[in-house]
């Protein structure tokens, strides 16, 4: 009882950890252009570039450093690094409430990203006290709550914007700030000393925690998929205002209600619909099966003849809600108890790695079917996002035939 009672309280506070993470990203969106163009002094259409140039910065570092923490947390302990990275974040969030120019604007966006690899140590918590065959739904909630605070964020920092440009910085920096004192109070640290290893930097880089990954081939096979998985969903995070506006005439409220819904879905289905799904069909059989639900959804956006079937559309994609958790569960349970952040990492940086190439792509994509030369055609990047989709249906089905035999995790074991 006093196990249970001790993993249920390291779930609430690591939750709350990421959805404070994740929330407090999405507190500054709504201001970014009105506070570029007052930094700057320029118009709209550049402030927007320098707005993609701020998003490219955050990535890129997230990118480079999201295995850095995933290996100082299996050498130090997930509690001082989660807590270091949120005291870091409350403190960079209010740089970034003074910040006099475009410069510093930059600089603590560098520091948010590097920062805002936590998540790493957060999924690695999980893996560190939540049995193999538990662990879906754990990653599952995680993801919920993430998915929250996408959901809230923007919401929240849209009410305070109204009242000033630098308010929601300071609400994100309270929220890190609060995470990081409830967290340096209640927080149990939840990796043993016998289970660290040392830290080493030709592992805590994207290319060598590829390397180590590389070694088991269902691992490095799943970091693929979610690749491509990912990838295919920078066609709605990079093109869906623009889609809804070219498509449809959207206005910018139906553009943040049809985000929020389906960010509503999304926690339901990953945050509550995860475990039971996982349990009843297996981590390895669930990516085959909901898979198919987001090429559906990617291929009813791109024809799709009014905003009736875009709610269809969302709500089929969300039913891929238990993909990522499932894919985590089952890679968690091949990977060594000592290096469970270095794959939290690598999945950081595999998903940073899409948010640096796939916006480019995707609204390139976009404008070559929406300029006035060639046929007119806004639904066109989720052609290729469906595509992208079926590489990974295949690519998993291959990887789970030759390596897992379609088991579920419960019934893997490491090394096998």
């Amino acid at each position: 009882m006093k196990r249970q009672n001790q993993i249920r309280q390291t779930m609430m506070l690591v939750g709350f950890i990421v959805f404070i993470d994740t929330a407090g990203v999405g507190l500054i969106l709504p201001v970014l252009p009105q506070l570029i163009m007052k930094l700057t002094d320029t118009t709209l259409d550049r402030a927007a570039e320098l707005g993609g140039w701020l998003l490219f910065t955050y990535a890129v570092m997230q990118f480079l450093f999201a295995p850095v923490i995933g290996g100082l947390s299996d050498r130090y302990g997930r509690r001082p690094v989660l807590l270091v990275t949120l005291a870091t974040l409350g403190i960079d969030y209010g740089l970034m409430a003074w910040a006099p120019t475009l410069t510093w604007l930059f600089v603590g966006r560098s520091i948010s990203g590097i920062m805002g690899a936590s998540f790493a140590a957060a999924n690695s918590c999980i893996a560190d006290i939540v049995p193999r065959d538990e662990r879906g739904k754990a990653f599952g909630m995680l993801g919920g709550l993430s998915a929250a605070g996408f959901v809230l964020g923007p919401v929240i920092g849209g009410l305070l914007g109204g009242l000033g440009l630098r308010l929601p910085f300071v609400g994100a920096a309270v929220l890190a700030l609060i995470g990081a004192v409830i967290g340096w109070v209640i927080l149990q640290e939840t990796l043993a000393p016998e289970r660290r290893r040392h830290f080493s930097l030709a592992r805590a880089n994207p290319l060598g925690s590829l390397v180590q990954m590389a070694r088991t081939p269902l691992v490095f096979g799943c970091l693929a998929v979610i690749f491509m998985i990912q990838l295919a969903s920078q066609s709605q995070f990079s093109t869906w205002s623009y889609y809804g506006l070219a498509a449809f005439g959207w206005s910018p409220l139906v553009t943040g209600l049809t985000i929020a819904f389906f960010g509503m879905l999304l926690v339901v289905m990953q945050g509550f619909g995860s475990g039971p799904i996982i349990a009843r069909f297996g981590a390895a059989r669930v990516p085959l099966i909901c898979l198919p639900f987001g090429i559906a959804s990617f291929l009813l956006l791109a024809f799709a003849p009014n905003t009736q079937v875009v709610l269809v559309a969302i709500l089929l994609g969300s039913m891929t809600g238990p993909v990522f958790p499932a894919l985590q569960s089952l890679m968690s349970a091949r990977v060594a108890e000592d290096a469970q952040g270095e794959l939290q990492g690598a999945i950081a940086s595999a998903i940073s790695l899409t948010s640096i190439l796939g916006p480019p792509v995707m609204t390139g994509v976009f404008g070559t079917f929406t300029d006035r030369q060639g046929p007119y055609f806004p639904g066109a990047p989720f052609i290729l996002a469906a595509a992208l989709a079926v590489l990974a249906v295949g690519l998993l089905a291959w990887v789970l035939h030759c390596y897992a035999e379609l088991k579920p995790v419960a019934h893997l074991e490491i090394g096998q």
